[in-house]
């Protein structure tokens, strides 16, 4: 019986760290204003997943950030059709070693009065712009991956001129891949 316990909890062992040294999956968000490198991480799958979905189906084809806030961060998520919810949430996966610095990638999400569970929403993202970060987010919000290059392309969205809404006056759109 011994023996079968201890095969059983090597098999186990094997498995976590081969789920573990999973590479991270890279996205590149081709942008109006020049192209933006960032990584998934494996350890929001649910996240990770649904935004590999959404790019494999095409959500992000040509579509615009819709709200950008200097000194803050950039969102997008709409579809190209203006659709801005793909009918579903997703449950929050906010890790503690998950922070909003400068690049993070992080789900936006409805505020805490109509969602106390912080169920992030199934498309729209943000990435954080501020060079000190946003920490008055952690905790909040889910944080699934980081840029890695690009950040001065973040710097020129960020800095666009916007209007009502925190609109961009000029539009600024996407498409997202996966490269290869």
């Amino acid at each position: 019986m011994k023996k079968i316990l201890l095969i059983a909890s090597l098999i186990l062992s094997i498995q976590l760290m081969s789920q573990s040294t999973k590479p991270e999956t890279l996205v590149v968000f081709h942008t109006t204003m020049g192209d933006i490198t960032a990584k998934l991480y494996n350890d929001t799958p649910l996240h990770r997943d649904n935004f590999i979905k959404l790019i494999n189906e095409g959500w992000y084809e040509d579509s615009p950030f819709h709200r950008v806030i200097n000194n803050f961060m950039i969102q997008g998520g709409h579809n190209k059709d203006g659709k801005v919810d793909p009918g579903y949430t997703i449950p929050a996966e906010i890790l503690p070693n998950h922070k909003h610095k400068k690049g993070a990638l992080a789900a936006a999400r409805q505020g805490d009065q109509i969602n106390p569970e912080k169920r992030s929403s199934g498309c729209q993202f943000y990435i954080v712009q501020n060079d000190n970060g946003t920490p008055h987010l952690d905790g909040n919000y889910t944080v699934f991956g980081e840029v890695l290059d690009g950040f001065d392309v973040i710097d020129k969205i960020a800095g666009t001129e916007t209007g009502r809404g925190d609109n961009p006056v000029v539009p600024i759109t996407m498409t997202i891949e996966i490269p290869e």
